[in-house]
């Protein structure tokens, strides 16, 4: 589904009140369900990339970044994703599979590290393991609570924020912050924090410790795309959590937006709708532009006609981040 533009308007909008009920129901089942289900526990340390907000946090760059800094230290870490939108329900290791079949997330973090696909975690979990994985990064699942965490980090917009401050469906929240924030270890505040987070993050701790480590972040344009875009016509489309991120990024990095269609997160594109968009740049004179998340969702044979912009992911302190994780990778090199 598209993001509802009323889940990021600071005033109560009618919608948002009328879905207010549903959204205590939501936020009821969800602290039930945390509350009855015991926490399996998995052979080798997990550490969780969440959020609290449905889509559009960028907690994916950040799983990667994270696989990418644990492979550097020499852990073999596996990461372990539901595979949202995917036909197969695992444990299967991500191999040639299509976006239909795991998802699109897991494909792309499958660059970064072996990468399982499983609606079941703590299966997911054993397999990764007896297949030889160190570590577990476990991409969303924040919310989930059958396997158990070592560590979490939860990240967060630094310009969005928590939106509206509702619960899905009258806003974008899958709980309440102060919830969330009980139970993680670190924030992650992607992009300049103009919504407060590190004051929050102050305030908000899980038991027995006042305040969380707030490690800023930022995505970057890799420096061939950029190059390679500024300057250009462009005809942007993407079906991510937040499009008009993407469409920005564009903008910001000096390339023409001939126009900009959002599309809903997750979005299968079918060779019509790709060739439309294809045709509709031809006529504007612009250049088809996308995602590295949407390339791998639009058909094989469609994706030699599109360009993709790739981001890549800055840490503000990599050594606050290497100071957080320090406890699970002291842990894993003991054993």
């Amino acid at each position: 589904m598209k993001t509802p533009g009323f889940w990021y308007r600071p005033e109560a909008t009618p919608a948002a009140r009328l879905l207010a009920p549903a959204g205590a129901l939501y936020d009821l089942a969800s602290r039930l369900r945390r509350a009855l289900v015991k926490p399996q526990r998995a052979p080798v340390p997990v550490i969780c990339v969440g959020n609290l907000v449905a889509g559009g946090a960028g907690k994916t760059p950040v799983a990667l970044a994270l696989a990418r800094r644990l492979a550097e230290i020499g852990i073999a870490v596996h990461v372990l994703s539901r595979g949202h939108g995917g036909s197969l329900a695992g444990p299967v290791r991500v191999d040639r599979h299509s976006a239909a079949e795991v998802g699109d997330e897991p494909l792309l973090l499958a660059r970064a590290a072996p990468a399982w696909i499983s609606r079941d975690r703590p299966a997911g979990a054993r397999a990764a393991a007896a297949a030889g994985a160190q570590l577990i990064l476990m991409d969303d699942g924040f919310q989930n609570p059958s396997l158990a965490k070592d560590l979490s980090f939860l990240v967060v917009d630094g310009t969005s924020g928590f939106g509206n401050g509702r619960i899905l469906p009258a806003g974008p929240l899958r709980e309440h912050p102060e919830h969330g924030l009980a139970r993680a270890d670190a924030l992650v505040i992607m992009g300049p924090d103009r919504a407060g987070i590190r004051v929050l993050a102050a305030r908000h701790g899980p038991p027995g410790r006042l305040g969380l480590p707030a490690l800023g972040a930022r995505l970057v344009p890799s420096p061939e795309d950029a190059a390679r875009l500024r300057g250009r016509k462009v005809l942007a489309f993407a079906g991510i959590g937040r499009p008009e991120k993407f469409f920005a990024t564009l903008a910001e990095l000096g390339a023409e937006i001939a126009g900009a269609v959002p599309y809903p997160d997750h979005h299968a594109y079918t060779p019509d709708e790709v060739m439309r968009l294809v045709e509709t740049a031809q006529e504007r004179g612009a250049v088809p532009v996308t995602t590295e998340k949407d390339l791998v969702r639009l058909p094989p044979e469609a994706r030699p006609m599109v360009e993709a912009l790739r981001v890549e992911l800055v840490w503000d302190d990599p050594a606050a981040v290497d100071a957080v994780l320090e406890p699970v990778v002291r842990q894993v090199l003991r054993d």
